[in-house]
This record gives structure tokens, C-alpha cells and sequence, in this order.
């Protein structure tokens, strides 16, 4: 599934606005200028997009974001489009830039508006209330426009960002509105992948304004995208002599009774994932039937911390957690993978476990969700999920090692630069795809990847399995779905 070609870079809000002064400042360009680029570049993509309307309400609100909506009514009323202006808020506080292209406008005898009626009987609504500066939740007129703009069934063109989501974090400010289609410019800024964000933006057009040549050193991004195009320079063809001792043992921990088939999707994920052995070690009661879906699998019957350290000892990495629990037989098995000297991927119950008595080690990738994720931090899911980021730094720097924060946008953060992925949809929330995960990025450090580059390339595969997977529809979509997608994309 292609993916639309973006920088990889992200910003956040302060990282823009220094590109923006290295564009000012060091290309002599004006704000102006830039404004008017960001107008035609908008205008450029309705007239592909949408040639056959010819009505167009441009919402303004009271920053430079408002200057590139009236930029864009003059460009499009002299195009030949219906323009309707509508302003939220006094224009009393505009920067020279955005006032000199709302004289134009007046000058030009368009009408500026007030009435939200606009809005109902527009073709087509622009979106230019707020920018990358939204600091507080949105209120009053501005909620209220907001309102009437979701309330529209016509497509809705959202300028640089979707109004009401913080360009740092992704969280939703209150209030956002929901765009067909978000124009952004110079950057990319982190908000757009990252917690509610890709709930809002639609689909993403970048311009980067004819600054190619713009001199980023005061600018240090803070993120990175990562994508498929990543994963093929990284992953070399098997040498031809290449057998199974060459491609690694990992051993899945877990499945307590009622929850076997946490350890079997966990188990074929690594297989699929290219793993030379694959061994479960299960509670007694389950080990009969562990590998009854997928008989490749190694079973082990594992009742005291004894038997699962001489397993330890014939594996290169531990897998711990897909079905776990955490009763006592649960917590032995934890405390002896804690104890080995191997790398671990820790998930699910195990990570439920860290929380309650937490330790740090640089041989470890954790993958939690956004509720295991606060019970790491003790803190709660709605903190994690307002800046995801802070969060993903935060686990890194309690815990060590390779973070990985799942979840729309999740984030792989091994304390160096957070990589964000733009893959995966909504059909990925069901039962396993946690244990899928956990299992493909285990074989990946099986085969001799770094624990960084396993964490990013296991969660991206991951990601555009489940895309692959949800082809024909996101409902109903399993984690066993993703296995022969994890393979060809791997291959």
C-alpha cells in the first residue's frame, strides 16, 4: 500500500517557526510572500482535487493563519470562484502580512462576514482559523464555528493544520475540525500523526513553499517519520548457505490457562517473521494444545523458574507477556527472563508486572499501550494520550532501552530521536495484535537487528500489515490476518 510522499522530519511548533525566520531571514523572503505561496499552493490542490466547484467559504480566525485564508479569497475570486469570507474574532490584532491581504480583499469590495450561514451553503469550506499557534482550548465563536464546519457533508480543506489540534502533541484543543484534506507548508509538524490528530487531518498535501534550499540548523526536528521505503534499506537478502541456527532462537513466555492463544499468535508471528526456531514455554496446562494451530512451534510445559532458565540459556532473545497474568507462577517466570542475560520484549502482563516494581536495563524493548504505558508512569490513559511524545521520552527515561508507544501514530523512542509511523487504522483494535507484534519484533532481534532498528521495522511491518490485512474492510479484521502480510513485506 503506497504511502503519500512526505519528508520524514517532524516539527513542533517552535521548530516551525524557526524555519520559517531561517526563511525570513536568511532567503530575504517576506511574510508576505510566504503567505501568498501558501494561498496558491492551497488553491493549486482545490482546483485538481475538486474542479467542478465553484463556491468556496474560507473560515478566518484572527492569526497568520487567517492571512493565508484572505491570501487565498483574493487568489480565488480572481480564478473565477464564488468567495465567501467568513471572520471569526476581531481583525484588530493582525500581523502587517495578513492586514495588508485583508485590505486587498476589502479594496477588491468582497464582503466580510460574520453570519455562519456562510458556512451551510458553501461547496466547499477552507479552514484558516488557527495555525500551528493554538495554545489553550478553543471557545466561544470559534468552538461555535467549528461546530457549524463539522456539521457541514461538504469537503472541508483544513490550512496548515486542522483548527483545534496542537500542532506539539496531536491532542484535540477542546474542539477541532474534521478535514477532508489538510494543505501544510514549510514542515511537517508532529501533531498531524500523533494522538487525535490523524482523526482530523484527512488526507495530508505538504508544499514546502519553494524553500528547498532552506537552512535548517536552528531548526532540530522533533521526530521522525518511518516508513516502508526505511524498512527496505535496512533488511538485506539471506545469504544463500543461510540455515536456521543462522536466523535465530526465540523463546515466547506466557499463556496463562484461558489465554493460550495469546502464546500462539505470538509464536507465528515470530515464525512468519523469519525466525529460525521458535519455542513457547506455557503453563503445564496449556502445553498440550500451544502449538495445535501451527505445529512448527516448540512447546514447553514450564512450572518453576528452573525449567524456564535452562530454556533461557539455548535462546538468543525472551519474549515475555502475551497471556502471562499475574499470579504467582506468572511473576517466577518474569523475575528469572529479568535475571537472564539475554535481550527481552516485554508486553502485555509483563509489562503490568515492571510497573509494579520497576527496574532499568538497555537489552530490553517494551511495547506498551497507552493504559500499560500510565500504569509505567502512574499516571493515567488520558495523560499519556494528550502528548504522546512526553510520554514516549518519559517511559525511555524510566525504564531504558527501546520504547515502543502503540496506538494511532505509536512511537518508537530508544532515547535518541522518536521515530513516528503513519501506518496502521482503527481495524487494529481487537484481541492479539499486541501479541503479533510482540512476537515479529522478537524474531527480527533473533536475527541479529539492533534493538532500535528491530522495535522501528517490527512496529512499521506491523502497521502496513494491518493495512494490507484491512483491504477489504477494517471490521472484523484479526491479528492472524496480519501473518502472511508480515512476510511478503519482509521479503
Amino acid at each position: 500500500m503506497a504511502e503519500p510522499m512526505l519528508p520524514a522530519a517532524l516539527y513542533d511548533a517552535a521548530g516551525v517557526r524557526a524555519l520559517d525566520r531561517a526563511a525570513i531571514d536568511g532567503l530575504g523572503l517576506s511574510a508576505h510572500t510566504l503567505m501568498l505561496r501558501a494561498a496558491a499552493a492551497v488553491l493549486r490542490r482545490l482546483e485538481t482535487e475538486w474542479s467542478a466547484i465553484r463556491h468556496i467559504t474560507i473560515v478566518c480566525g484572527i492569526g497568520n493563519n487567517a492571512g493565508d485564508g484572505y491570501a487565498l479569497a483574493s487568489l480565488a475570486q480572481r480564478a473565477g470562484y464564488v468567495v465567501n469570507v467568513v471572520q471569526v474574532g476581531s481583525t484588530d490584532g493582525l500581523g502587517e502580512a495578513a492586514r495588508s491581504f485583508l485590505d486587498t480583499l476589502l479594496a477588491a469590495g468582497l464582503h466580510l462576514g460574520d453570519d455562519f450561514s456562510a458556512i451551510d451553503s458553501a461547496e466547499l469550506i477552507v479552514d484558516a482559523l488557527f495555525g500551528i499557534g493554538l495554545g489553550r482550548p478553543v471557545a466561544g465563536d470559534f468552538a461555535a464555528a467549528i461546530s457549524r464546519i463539522n456539521r457541514s457533508t461538504v469537503p472541508v480543506v483544513s490550512v496548515d493544520m486542522p483548527s483545534g489540534i496542537s500542532a506539539d502533541t496531536g491532542s484535540r484543543m477542546g474542539t477541532a475540525v474534521h478535514a477532508t484534506l489538510t494543505v501544510t507548508f514549510i514542515a511537517l509538524k508532529l501533531g498531524l500523526f500523533t494522538g487525535d490528530g490523524p482523526d482530523y487531518t484527512g488526507a495530508i498535501e505538504f508544499d514546502d513553499l519553494e524553500l528547498a534550499d532552506l537552512n535548517t540548523t536552528n531548526a532540530v526536528p522533533t521526530a521522525t517519520v518511518f516508513t516502508e521505503n526505511d524498512v527496505a534499506g535496512i533488511l538485506q537478502p539471506r545469504a544463500r548457505t543461510a540455515h536456521k541456527g543462522d536466523n535465530g532462537h526465540v523463546l515466547i513466555c506466557g499463556g496463562s490457562p484461558g489465554y493460550v492463544g495469546a502464546v500462539q499468535l505470538a509464536g507465528a508471528a515470530a515464525a512468519r517473521a523469519g525466525a529460525g526456531l521458535v519455542s513457547i514455554a506455557t503453563h503445564p496446562a496449556l502445553a498440550q494444545v500451544a502449538n495445535s494451530s501451527r505445529p512448527e512451534l516448540m512447546v514447553h510445559a514450564v512450572e518453576t523458574a528452573a525449567q524456564l532458565g535452562a530454556l533461557i540459556e539455548r535462546v538468543d532473545v525472551v519474549a515475555i507477556g502475551p497471556g502471562l497474568g499475574q499470579s504467582d507462577w506468572a511473576m517466577g517466570l518474569f523475575a528469572t527472563a529479568l535475571s537472564a542475560k539475554r535481550p527481552l520484549v516485554v508486553d502485555a502482563d509483563a509489562l503490568n508486572l515492571l510497573a509494579q516494581e520497576p527496574s532499568v536495563r538497555n537489552d530490553w524493548i517494551l511495547t506498551p499501550h497507552p493504559g500499560e504505558a500510565a500504569r509505567l508512569l502512574a499516571t493515567s490513559t488520558s495523560e499519556i494520550q494528550t502528548d504522546r511524545l512526553t510520554a514516549a521520552n518519559a517511559l525511555q527515561q524510566k525504564y531504558g532501552g527501546v520504547v515502543v508507544l502503540k496506538g494511532a501514530g505509536s512511537i518508537v523512542h530508544d532515547g535518541k530521536l522518536p521515530v513516528v509511523l503513519r501506518a496502521g487504522n482503527p481495524g487494529m483494535g481487537s484481541g492479539g495484535m499486541g501479541d503479533v507484534l510482540t512476537g515479529l519484533i522478537a524474531a527480527l532481534v533473533a536475527q541479529g537487528f539492533a534493538l532500535d532498528d528491530a522495535a522501528r521495522i517490527g512496529a512499521c511491518v506491523h502497521a502496513n500489515a494491518a493495512d494490507r490485512a484491512a483491504f477489504d474492510g477494517e471490521r472484523g479484521l484479526l491479528a492472524s490476518d496480519l501473518l502472511p502480510y508480515i512476510r511478503a513485506l519482509l521479503n
